[in-house]
């Protein structure tokens, strides 16, 4: 069993290596005049090639990635019997975001993922963390938020001092959002950051919670809101087309929601783009929404700098 471990590590390494240096061949000295950090980023993402996902990163003019990998392949219910494997877009796993980011380390960091309620998540975990891993993301499983099995990993992201980042989804992933601050306030010492639909749909105080992507003016004082506001430990992820829409649907609010929250908000793209510029390129919409609306200079480098610098304490 340990020989076949060892020629499975060592082809995955070849593998990564071997497509790396073709990749980088065809890329140009491209550094942003301005540094940013993409904190949300997927290998194979829809089958994207990790070719694609350099290219993608340079063309934006991100100078540093995470990698959030995907969990073990298994069957119940908190994969949605076998559907969410791979965080539902065939993304690969912690050992594969490794071996690339320490390939490439100037450009990449690297998170571990597990399924919350494996009996060998924490463990699991726990292995990855000893390694370097940044970050315990992205918990995309239908559990509840404040579930035992959930709140293991919580203790064990503060206990290492790194964040974990939750994709909120309703009915769908981590379950129970307005009853998440339950959770802020019982882990003081975990640093949160809220990802996906539901944490975005609840900027709005009278958020309709089966709707996933909102549209309209923003009632202020939704859930997410507050807990930015209440609790220091919960950050914002801005990535996805949902954090792009919450950007986008109500451009004065957005403006008072940054000014609020300029300490907290978290540049991330999670984009399958390949191209990493023009209208199929959500990451790029989302830069751009940021330099638009942020009212400082100083606002807009928090958001896609600053803020991620000092919470991943590069």
């Amino acid at each position: 069993m340990r020989c076949v471990w060892l020629l499975m590590t060592t082809s995955r390494r070849s593998f990564i290596a071997t497509t790396l240096a073709a990749a980088c061949s065809k890329l140009t000295a491209q550094e942003a005049a301005e540094p940013v950090i993409d904190i949300h980023q997927h290998m194979n993402y829809h089958l994207g090639s990790f070719e694609h996902m350099l290219l993608h990163q340079k063309a934006m003019g991100v100078t540093k990635s995470i990698i959030l990998p995907g969990g073990t392949y298994v069957n119940q219910l908190s994969t949605h019997n076998g559907k969410s494997n791979g965080l539902a877009a065939k993304c690969v796993g912690t050992a594969w975001a490794r071996d690339f980011a320490q390939l490439h380390p100037d450009a990449y960091l690297w998170a571990c993922n597990e399924v919350t309620d494996l009996a060998s998540a924490p463990a699991e975990l726990e292995h990855w963390l000893k390694q370097g891993a940044c970050m315990i993301a992205e918990q995309k499983f239908m559990v509840e938020c404040d579930s035992a099995a959930s709140q293991k990993l919580y203790e064990l992201a503060a206990a290492y001092n790194v964040p974990i980042l939750l994709h909120f989804q309703h009915q769908t992933y981590n379950l129970g959002y307005d009853r998440f601050h339950t959770m802020l306030a019982k882990h003081p010492k975990t640093n949160f950051i809220g990802h996906a639909q539901a944490f975005w749909g609840n900027i709005d105080k009278n958020h309709d919670q089966k709707v996933n992507y909102p549209k309209g003016k923003v009632t202020p004082g939704g859930l997410t809101d507050r807990y930015l506001a209440d609790y220091p430990n919960m950050f914002a992820d801005m990535s996805a087309g949902s954090g792009l829409l919450a950007l986008t649907r109500d451009e004065e609010h957005t403006r008072g929601f940054f000014d609020r929250h300029q300490d907290k908000i978290l540049y991330g793209s999670d984009c399958a783009d390949h191209l990493g510029r023009g209208p199929g390129c959500q990451g790029a919409a989302t830069l751009a929404a940021i330099r638009k609306l942020a009212s400082s200079k100083a606002v807009e480098r928090k958001i896609l700098f600053e803020n991620s610098k000092k919470l991943f304490r590069l």
